[in-house]
């Protein structure tokens, strides 16, 4: 398997009371039609404690979304991103325990699940001609034409801001969505984290050159939590999740999602 080009940046930092998430080591690989995976290996000066985190990161302008349902659990994400030609792809929203999926779903240009008003579901993701986007809840209008929409959360980033009031207790392996500046976008998976923690990472670390993050939002986590991403090679880098998804997001080049 072929290995990440990587470049361990040794940081001389003044360590504060509670710490700060730094980067120990980075690497990047290219993927199908510009994506790229960035593996990153972070340390908090003040615990200790590291925090390892994958993108895939693309541009809006050349790939899309798609949001692929399983609602028979009967297919893992390797087996989807492999059979669907995806470039990248993780797993996606809330479901309940008979596979309903929580929130607003729409897959290829269809309303599985309407939009709802709850605590947790903050935001929606969203893939159309426009680009991608992540949306508050409270912005999401159904005017235009959509081809792919999540809606999860809590909100991570907001304005290039963590967001305050986070959960920061419990850790679990954690999936998310992100979008910055020049059109670019990214799905990620983090190790065992607090949701204050991931947001911490996401606004104060450059975890990827050229990627400022201006929102970021929370997919399904814990053992929900899968990442896959196509190597230029053909082979993949996969992190299989740990239980049966309903559905997955995954990224392609556009025109075969759109």
């Amino acid at each position: 398997m072929p290995k990440l080009r990587v470049a361990v940046l040794f940081l001389a930092v003044a360590t504060t009371a509670h710490g700060n998430w730094t980067i120990f080591s980075a690497g990047s690989e290219p993927g199908g039609a510009g994506v790229v995976h960035q593996h990153v290996i972070l340390e908090n000066a003040g615990t200790d404690d590291r925090a390892v985190v994958d993108l895939a990161i693309f541009s809006t302008k050349s790939c899309t979304l798609r949001v692929i349902q399983n609602e028979d659990g009967a297919s893992n994400l390797v087996d989807v991103m492999r059979r669907e030609k995806c470039l990248a792809g993780v797993n996606g929203g809330y479901f309940s325990p008979d596979s309903a999926p929580i929130g607003l779903l729409i897959v290829d240009g269809k309303m599985i699940a309407p939009l709802q008003r709850a605590r947790l579901l903050t935001g929606v993701l969203t893939a159309s001609a426009r680009g991608v986007q992540i949306l508050r809840t409270r912005e999401f209008l159904r005017q235009e034409k959509l081809n792919a929409a999540v809606q999860c959360g809590p909100f991570l980033i907001d304005l290039g801001r963590r967001v305050r009031g986070l959960e920061e207790t419990r850790s679990a392996r954690r999936t998310f969505a992100a979008v910055g500046g020049l059109d670019r976008a990214a799905l990620g998976f983090c190790s065992e984290i607090t949701l204050a923690e991931l947001a911490k990472i996401l606004a104060t670390a450059q975890i990827a050159d050229g990627f400022k993050i201006s929102r970021a939002l929370n997919l399904d986590g814990g053992s929900s939590s899968a990442f896959w991403v196509k190597r230029e090679t053909g082979k993949a880098f996969s992190i299989p999740e740990q239980k049966t998804v309903r559905d997955f997001v995954a990224v392609l080049p556009r025109g075969s999602g759109d």
